[in-house]
């Protein structure tokens, strides 16, 4: 029997009517939250960094029209003076989509790629996924809690190109009701620098005070499976805390289990045949 179709999915028009109805419902959740915003900006920095990452802007994703990757570099440079220098303070939760706000036309943004339905799509905001994808690195590098957090999940879209963060700790965003958000459980601030440069989205994550853990990410039993003529990326990825004095890991958490279709060509790839 056909499957029936959900109401955002009959037209455009139905998607539009049921996006104003997310939107709204979130703005809704919001302004009677009993949630403390992150809001303000400190311009001098704080003093300890607890870790920095550059993410590569313009990158080699398939056939991907080359512009659209060009139009994410407007969009970049236009969301992270937004969020540059804003201090996370004991308490307070960061949103994403609270400091950015709507990554619309009328506000400067261009035409990006984004990911709908597990498939490359385009659309006015694309590539901020990008901006969130930092920012996440970054916190999984700290003791701060993340609160809401969506993956693009199932699908492996593109082959790596010079990829240094482990695939699967990526993050999936939609203006504003798909947003990344950050709780302070500590007793310290915490600050976010992020700005771009020709070449990079770059970013640091600073705090008060030396952190007495430190944190590394690493991907295990990474491998390519064929599953009824289906290729799927397969792995773990694991979340250590370590002990900075005696150099021990006290901690060691799973955070992702990928098994993900592969969307690409897969010729050159090694396939486990199951």
């Amino acid at each position: 029997m056909k499957q029936r179709k959900l109401f955002c999915e009959i037209s455009p028009l139905t998607y539009k009517i049921s996006t104003y109805k997310c939107i709204a419902l979130r703005k809704l959740q919001d302004t009677f939250s009993k949630e403390t915003f992150s809001k303000a900006k400190c311009e001098e920095l704080l003093p300890v960094v607890v870790y920095k990452h550059n993410s590569l802007i313009r990158r080699k994703l398939g056939s991907v029209d080359l512009q659209l990757q060009e139009n994410k570099a407007v969009n970049l440079a236009i969301a992270a003076p937004k969020v540059d220098k804003i201090v996370i303070r004991p308490g307070e939760t960061f949103s994403f989509w609270q400091l950015v706000g709507n990554p619309s036309e009328k506000n400067g943004y261009k035409t990006g790629l984004t990911i709908k339905g597990g498939n490359p799509s385009k659309d006015i905001g694309g590539g901020m996924c990008q901006f969130t994808n930092l920012i996440h690195w970054m916190i999984l590098h700290s003791p701060l809690d993340i609160v809401e957090h969506h993956h693009h999940d199932g699908v492996d879209l593109f082959p790596d190109f010079n990829r240094v963060v482990p695939f699967g700790t990526g993050t999936s965003i939609l203006y504003n009701y798909k947003d990344y958000r950050v709780k302070n459980n500590t007793d310290q601030h915490f600050q976010l620098v992020v700005y771009t440069t020709d070449e990079y989205l770059c970013g640091e994550l600073r705090t008060t005070n030396h952190l007495e853990y430190s944190y590394h990410i690493k991907a295990e039993d990474e491998y390519f499976s064929r599953e009824n003529g289906v290729v799927y990326r397969n792995g773990k990825v694991y979340r250590c805390v370590i002990d900075k004095n005696t150099g021990n890991v006290i901690e060691k958490k799973l955070i992702k289990t990928n098994h993900a279709k592969v969307m690409y060509d897969t010729d050159n790839l090694e396939i486990i045949d199951k």
